[in-house]
């Protein structure tokens, strides 16, 4: 019989984290087999602390979904945060899972790793082909290094110690868990909430920044994270049939992009909106499209299965629940 794992959730309370941790209890793993800290029980900046976490609890296995994340503003505003945090954590856990004996870990990192002008759709093969995008540069550089070290210790101890550390990049994620700050949030619950306080303030104009013309990809939380379980569980003959030991990532995505004009309207049309929406061409448009080639994930059996406006839906009833008591927002 084989034994259960130990799972090891890194960053259980964040959107992609708690994603995570939601689809292996629905899965079947035994709620006492998952271990979870929170930032107060464990800052994983703190190498010693890491350590010590590690060398107790000794996890067989890692999601590691904690990062210092945040949009165009935050990135723009805090870099030294964005590159430092990202770096720190990354490196305390990778190498404490390996001290500890953790044999597999799945990083999950993010579809900016890409050049800013990468040919469309983006495939694992065009990671540094060119130069990153400027607004979130410090937090990509934090995130290749993630790559890197996992490529870095599967090949220095992959067979003297049985290791197999993996990584999944995602498209733009959104959905259950998302934030919500007014400054700091992504585009889809920055819009989210823009478009709630406008209805509810009888608003007739919404102003979008940028000019809505840039493309993004989406996808929703949970279909991240059954593609993370998705690939955890590949054998190891089957993840190294479609990568290669120096390009190893797994690009997680839809297939197919929408501009930030359309995704104004539809997140208008999901939230009640019925005034007007404007752009801002003043305000920075960040990459002008962002497609990923997900090939490699489709051929190794994952597709998802939860389409835009419907997870829209799902990510207000969230927001609703969970950010907006009696139309206050509290954050």
């Amino acid at each position: 019989m084989t034994a259960i794992p130990t799972i090891y959730i890194a960053g259980h309370r964040g959107m992609v984290g708690s994603a995570i941790l939601r689809a292996l209890l629905a899965a079947g793993h035994p709620a006492e087999r998952m271990v979870t800290r929170t930032h107060d029980e464990l800052d994983l900046t703190d190498q010693a602390a890491v350590r010590a976490f590690f060398a107790a609890q000794r996890p067989d296995e890692v999601y590691l979904a904690a990062a210092k994340v945040g949009g165009i503003h935050a990135n723009n505003t805090y870099p030294a945060d964005f590159i430092y945090r990202n770096l720190m954590i990354q490196a305390n856990v990778i190498d404490a899972a390996f001290r500890s004996g953790t044999r597999r870990l799945l990083l999950l990192g993010s579809s900016c790793i890409y050049p800013r002008l990468a040919p469309q759709p983006m495939r694992e093969d065009a990671l540094l082909t060119g130069t990153l995008e400027p607004t979130n540069e410090p937090y990509a550089i934090a995130k290749i290094a993630g790559i890197k070290l996992c490529e870095s210790y599967n090949r220095q101890y992959g067979a003297s110690h049985g290791i197999d550390y993996r990584s999944v990049m995602p498209t733009n994620l959104y959905g259950p868990g998302d934030n919500y700050h007014p400054e700091n949030s992504h585009v889809i619950p920055a819009l989210l909430r823009r478009f709630h306080e406008a209805r509810l303030a009888g608003s007739e104009l919404v102003t979008v920044w940028g000019s809505g013309k840039p493309r993004r990809e989406f996808l929703h939380v949970d279909d991240m994270a059954a593609a993370s379980l998705h690939v955890m569980g590949l054998s190891r003959e089957a993840y190294a049939q479609h990568t290669q030991p120096m390009l190893s990532h797994i690009n997680v995505g839809c297939g197919s992009d929408i501009s930030i004009a359309e995704l104004a309207r539809l997140v208008a049309r999901v939230t009640g909106f019925t005034g007007r929406v404007a752009f801002d061409s003043s305000k920075p448009d960040g990459a002008p499209r962002k497609l990923m080639d997900s090939a490699r994930l489709q051929a190794l059996g994952w597709k998802p299965t939860i389409e835009l406006e419907r997870g829209l839906e799902n990510a207000y009833q969230d927001f609703l629940a969970n950010h907006s008591r009696h139309g206050t927002l509290h954050d």
